[in-house]
């Protein structure tokens, strides 16, 4: 599995219905278990993003297919990083 960190910002639609954004979060979380994954955490927030996701699915088709799925509805737009954890950091600059 990998872990992926959204970026999320709503839309104009998506702050105008933002009342029904826990259903749509819950939404999200059905799309990641379809998917194989889990989204592990979601944060709203303050500052550039109005929402932070921490997710897990099984590989790169997965997570375009989260974002793909996941904006769909139009109320929200993401940025999506893969995110490694500290033994592939390591690994990835050398020092294991």
């Amino acid at each position: 599995m990998a872990k992926y960190i959204a970026l999320i910002n709503w839309t104009d639609k998506g702050i105008h219905e933002v009342k029904d954004s826990a259903k749509r979060a819950d939404k999200a979380r059905e799309i990641a278990k379809s998917l194989g994954g889990d989204l592990e955490r979601l944060f709203i927030t303050m500052g550039a993003y109005d929402l932070v996701g921490i997710i897990d699915l099984p590989d790169d088709e997965a997570a375009a297919k989260f974002a793909l799925k996941s904006g769909a509805g139009g109320h929200t737009y993401t940025t999506t990083l893969k995110a490694f954890d500290d033994t592939n950091y390591r690994r990835t600059v050398g020092t294991r």
